[in-house]
């Protein structure tokens, strides 16, 4: 199989070159969206995406496969297709859970019925966890039937089986999460405390724009404009099974920029001042990149860290529990920005 990329009406297409049973050539010409000019490279890219794509089709599985082994099939396809961090986050799923389910059970793709996958959802809400004590939350067990879905999908899609058995499962109802937030004066004993650890700036920070953690971990020195005063979020880390860096945000409206206040910038240029004694004290051992939040070494920091940093602060002042996330919520936000007014002012 080969392709090449070909100019038609102004844009770039990708065209796939194919021989059927007959040994007669064939081509595929798939519009790229692209207009020509400056966009070669890109075209390259997506030509190079469909020829992947068109010879996982070519070697499809047979409909008689083990269920588990249709699912690692599935999930190289599925690979080409969708976030890395949604694709990671399937694949811990699929291995941890989903395909030593299936292949002990021996279940083959065209044999797999509605009551298999009840069967599974009912045990894994039940006994679902790994060290033994319980079973997976509703929303967690939702999650292993999406993914489910879209395999089977994908095999109704490709004439494997007739019809998709996970339209009709029945799913445990998911319990409404009652988040609890901080008042203005449970943020200041919060900001209080913490002012001498070195997570401070991070929460601060994040708290006075309401960030998520992915996006305060993902604050690069290019996202802040010391000239016009400005902080643009549009950078994010996430981890799942590694860490993924990206350089977009969850979606369109999560890419935005803020005004720099005072006290933030004055933080900011702190920590540019103690990455830069850093970076000459380990010298050849400092990690360089361009991430704001780091350890003395360079090392960005990992988002678990933060999070369980976090409750052990609270812990250690006594503080109301809340998640890292609750920091966002908009009385929080609206408090934090009236509370970064008043501290200009003075």
């Amino acid at each position: 199989m080969t392709g090449s990329i070909q100019e038609k009406n102004g844009k770039y297409y990708a065209v796939i070159n194919t021989t059927d049973i007959n040994g007669k050539r064939k081509q595929k010409w798939i519009s790229t969206g692209l207009e020509i000019k400056g966009n070669k490279k890109k075209a390259e890219q997506i030509l190079r995406q469909k020829l992947k794509e068109f010879e996982l089709q070519e070697n499809l599985v047979p409909s008689d496969v083990l269920f588990s082994d249709y699912l690692l099939y599935w999930l190289s396809l599925a690979k080409l297709k969708i976030d890395e961090s949604t694709y990671q986050s399937y694949v811990c799923i699929a291995n941890a859970h989903i395909i030593p389910y299936f292949k002990e059970k021996k279940i083959k793709l065209n044999q797999i019925t509605r009551n298999d996958l009840q069967v599974y959802v009912n045990f894994k809400f039940e006994h679902g966890r790994k060290d033994g004590k319980g079973g997976l939350s509703a929303k967690t067990v939702k999650s292993h039937i999406v993914l489910i879905k879209q395999a089977l999908k994908e095999a109704v899609k490709n004439d494997l089986i007739a019809s998709n058995p996970s339209d009709y499962i029945t799913l445990p109802k998911i319990q409404k999460y009652e988040a609890t937030f901080y008042t203005a004066n449970q943020l200041n004993d919060l900001f209080t405390a913490i002012k001498d650890d070195p997570l401070y700036p991070l929460i601060y920070i994040a708290t006075v724009y309401g960030l998520r953690r992915s996006e305060v971990l993902g604050l690069k020195w290019d996202s802040i404009d010391f000239e016009n005063d400005t902080l643009t979020i549009k950078h994010t880390v996430v981890d799942i099974a590694k860490i993924i860096e990206k350089d977009s945000t969850k979606n369109k409206s999560s890419y935005r920029s803020f005004p720099l206040g005072n006290d933030i910038k004055t933080m900011l240029i702190k920590l540019k001042d103690v990455e830069e004694y850093n970076r000459k004290l380990f010298g050849n051992e400092y990690t360089e990149n361009d991430y704001v939040f780091k350890w003395e070494n360079g090392k960005p920091l990992k988002p678990d860290y933060v999070s369980r940093s976090f409750k052990k602060l609270l812990d250690k002042y006594n503080l109301p529990h809340i998640r890292f996330h609750d920091l966002r919520h908009p009385y929080v936000k609206h408090t934090t920005k009236k509370y970064n007014s008043e501290k200009q002012k003075t």
